[in-house]
């Protein structure tokens, strides 16, 4: 189980889903043609939906190798199943509706679909796949798997286990993890997917579009550059939860320009070992010095709850007015786990504010 874990977050979220629905159809035209440049057709989209087709497949047999075990795919996957938080967003981007993907019931639609992979399957023309059990606890139905058929089984951010990874294999060639659970970066998630799917000329040029895309908000907030920060979660009471280094959440604030508060590496002092977190006690959180402080939380009424906390109002962040809440469950799964999908989903709110506590 992926813990601490992350209603749709109102603010923005119409003007959000516009954006992304032209997004999705220009990842889709990169799909097809090569060229982001390039738009494509719906009969075009639903073509590449259906069949999986990549215009530039890549050669097949594929081996990829995992923390769990070396993986090889015989010929181009049609029917794809995907396990953990965000690996569905790689394959809608690349062109393909997967045949089953995790039910997400925080920050999910009512049937369980984050807004961004609704988007895409809309605008793939496609239909909501089979929704997995265990999507927030990490457990995977086996049963659920075999009904799918699935070619391939692609979780490259996830918590398997080497039982379960075991067990899945039986069912179809599993893609997991190259280092450690739940702590691939959105950049590996997509080249890992590429690689098992045919497409790594077009996950590439997706990877690319999707950097300069956070790069062009970084220079146009250059108060980022080299603020520090903390990421933290109060998902336990009295607690902190602060994120370390490997966090892909963590890592989307490096990449704006940010940097680990040194605060972090001296309150951690070797706890987080094998972990992406670790806590901090109400009690001892005045340790944890930065020039930002980033949470967050499922309302704004616990993020008005955890601010007035003495204890976390004296943090010299907090007192300045340098705190950005990540406020409303969507909003959090979209920045807990950036992808090629959820970035232009979340990005273009989520950094002017960060900039604005930076600028305090």
């Amino acid at each position: 189980m992926k813990t601490p874990l992350p209603t749709i977050h109102s603010h923005g979220a119409r003007r959000r889903l516009t954006l992304l629905a032209t997004t999705i159809a220009a990842a889709t035209a990169l799909v097809l043609t090569g060229c982001s440049s390039s738009p494509s057709g719906s009969d075009a989209q639903s073509s590449a939906a259906a069949t999986g087709a990549s215009a530039s497949a890549d050669a097949f047999p594929v081996t990829i190798s995992s923390a769990l075990g070396a993986t090889t795919i015989e010929s181009q996957p049609t029917r794809v199943a995907v396990w953990g938080w965000s690996a569905q967003d790689a394959v809608l981007a690349l062109g393909v509706v997967p045949v089953a993907m995790p039910k997400m019931t925080y920050g999910g639609n009512a049937d369980g679909v984050l807004p961004w992979d609704a988007i895409a399957i809309t605008d793939l023309g496609g239909q909501t796949p089979i929704l997995l059990d265990g999507g927030d606890t990490g457990e995977p139905p086996i049963e659920q798997f075999a009904q799918a058929a699935p070619d391939v089984i692609l979780a490259p951010y996830s918590g398997l286990t080497q039982e379960q990874y075991d067990t899945l294999s039986k069912i179809a060639p599993v893609v997991a993890y190259p280092d450690a659970v739940w702590s691939t970066s959105w950049q590996d998630q997509l080249s890992i997917v590429g690689k098992a799917l045919g497409k790594t000329a077009e996950a590439d040029a997706l990877l690319t579009k999707t950097n300069d895309q956070v790069s062009a908000l970084a220079a146009a907030n250059p108060v980022l550059a080299g603020k520090s920060f903390v990421y933290g979660a109060n998902n336990t009471p009295d607690v902190l939860n602060v994120y370390t280094a490997g966090d892909p959440r963590v890592q989307l604030l490096t990449q704006l320009g940010m940097t680990v508060a040194p605060s972090v590496a001296t309150v951690d002092n070797g706890s987080s070992a094998g972990s992406y977190f670790f806590p901090v006690s109400f009690e001892n959180v005045n340790q944890l010095t930065s020039d930002v402080l980033v949470a967050y939380f499922d309302d704004q009424a616990a993020a008005d709850t955890f601010a007035a906390d003495p204890l976390v109002a004296a943090m010299p962040a907090v007192q300045a007015g340098r705190f950005a809440p990540i406020v409303g469950q969507s909003f959090v799964m979209a920045t807990s786990a950036p992808s090629v999908l959820s970035i232009p989903w979340m990005l273009d709110q989520y950094v002017p504010e960060l900039a604005a506590a930076a600028a305090k």
